[in-house]
């Protein structure tokens, strides 16, 4: 059953609470434009509290309705249960409890029974009318779901309780590498990722998360110990939200700067205009690709601004501070005496609709003397994200110049290299519902020495 389908029906036996929206009420999911069938249910139900956007460790879903996607029967109990909850809650004109197959009224002229097919005039405090068909229509639902709203609500035991609200996701992903410069040898490589990532809630705002990765190389059947990858709480409050742990750090520059994981904190204030803080420890620990000698103290302060709508612009600007004793090498400075990192970096870009946009981003570190500047240019078409619909697709192409000395912890290997410039292209296709193929191409050269370069990269990925 898809989303916008069950909306549709949730909104026909709620009682008349979210059909009729306020018309000041913001559209707080930046995939249902008002031009959509079902907007005014969409969003009468998010006012009402019956529907909330999705809290995905991708940032891309983060406050979407996704009403393509098929809903399951744990999200449908949910919302009959907050129904029930938004019923009981009236104190005009009357109070309306569920009693088996039974709805009960209690006014102040006592107990009337109703049986089915009997217009009740019963009004909710916003003057919605409620027949006994539609509270027959929410008895049925009640009564289809009623395991998993026993689960939602009879819980006895906390630890029970607590372990139900554990979500898993999780990601298989086979990608393929191929380099080759001009003057040099070929390589190539073939390996796999495992991933899971728990959420679980502690409270209505606070909630615990987590990463593991295990990771394959296809070429000798090789694969390393599971490494805890993040580990953090995260508090989501109406104006302003709090993550303390290990978290990843991806920077809104097309992370030329960082892409990585931080160990420390983050403070994000406002909806449209954002302001974020972020400070902590870059490397460290067991991790694969860091070691305890590589630790980097980094700061960051990013002031974003993003209307939720399908269209419009969207960027802002940044600073980045960053202590570091590797930095102290020839190459990032003629003296060979700087240790610190100071970057400004700042990203543009305007969307025409959902599925276009165009974007634009670049940093610069004034401590280093070379391979100082990094800038991408980024034209993209479709709608391919993580949780694909079978059929969703999406290409791009862009200009990139990553220097090696912005790029104070980026992971950008998939298309340009660090330290190089170039042009590259890319195509992603869901042939199946959670399942992605992934082609990027990229041709350019090194901003130092100038060898020219292409590399090939591929990617089959599931989702669950």
């Amino acid at each position: 059953m898809k989303k916008s389908v069950v909306s549709a029906l949730a909104a026909a036996v709620i009682l008349g609470t979210a059909t009729t929206p306020t018309y000041a009420a913001q559209n707080p999911f930046s995939d249902v434009n008002d031009h959509h069938w079902a907007y005014n249910a969409v969003l009468g139900l998010a006012e009402a509290g019956i529907v909330t956007g999705y809290d995905n460790s991708d940032a891309s879903l983060n406050g979407k309705f996704l009403g393509g996607r098929n809903i399951t029967r744990y999200e449908m109990a949910q919302m009959i249960a907050k129904t029930l909850a938004r019923i009981e809650g009236e104190s005009s004109p009357f109070n309306v409890q569920l009693r088996g197959h039974q709805w009960t009224f209690v006014d102040n002229s006592g107990v009337r029974r109703v049986v089915d097919g009997t217009v009740v005039p019963f009004k909710l405090s916003n003057g919605a009318t409620v027949t006994a068909n539609e509270l027959n229509q929410l008895r049925d639902l009640v009564e289809e779901f009623q395991v998993e709203l026993d689960s939602l609500g009879l819980r006895v035991a906390e630890l029970e309780k607590h372990a139900d609200k554990v979500k898993w996701n999780g990601k298989i992903e086979y990608t393929y590498h191929n380099l080759k410069y001009d003057d040099r040898d070929k390589t190539t490589s073939n390996g796999y990722v495992f991933r899971l990532e728990p959420i679980a809630e502690i409270n209505d705002h606070w909630t615990a998360r987590a990463r593991l990765d295990a990771n394959g190389d296809m070429n000798d059947d090789t694969t390393q110990d599971v490494f805890l990858k993040r580990i953090y709480a995260q508090g989501d409050y109406d104006r302003f939200s709090v993550k303390l742990g290990r978290f990843g750090l991806y920077t809104p520059e097309e992370g030329i700067v960082n892409d990585s994981v931080i160990s420390g904190g983050e403070l994000t204030f406002g909806t449209k205009w954002k302001a974020i803080l972020t400070g902590g420890r870059i490397g460290g620990g067991d991790e694969p690709e860091y070691g305890a000698e590589n630790e980097t103290k980094f700061i960051g302060l990013n002031v974003q601004y993003d209307d939720p709508g399908d269209k419009g612009l969207f960027g802002g600007l940044a600073y980045y501070y960053a202590k570091d004793h590797d930095f102290a090498n020839y190459f990032y400075s003629d003296d060979g005496d700087a240790e610190k990192a100071n970057v400004i970096g700042a990203n543009i870009g305007y969307r025409f609709n959902d599925m276009f946009y165009v974007k634009a981003a670049a940093a610069r570190n004034s401590k280093a003397d070379n391979e100082k500047d990094g800038w991408d240019v980024l034209l993209r078409y479709g709608k391919y994200g993580d949780y694909a619909e079978k059929g969703d697709w999406a290409v791009w192409a862009g200009y990139s110049k990553f220097g090696y000395n912005v790029a104070i912890a980026t992971n950008q290997s998939d298309d340009i290299q660090t330290g190089t410039k170039g042009w590259h292209i890319g195509a992603a296709y869901a042939p199946f519902k959670n399942v992605g193929i992934l082609l990027r191409y990229a041709h350019g050269k090194d901003i130092t020495g100038g060898d020219k370069y292409k590399k090939i990269f591929a990617r089959a990925e599931f989702f669950f």
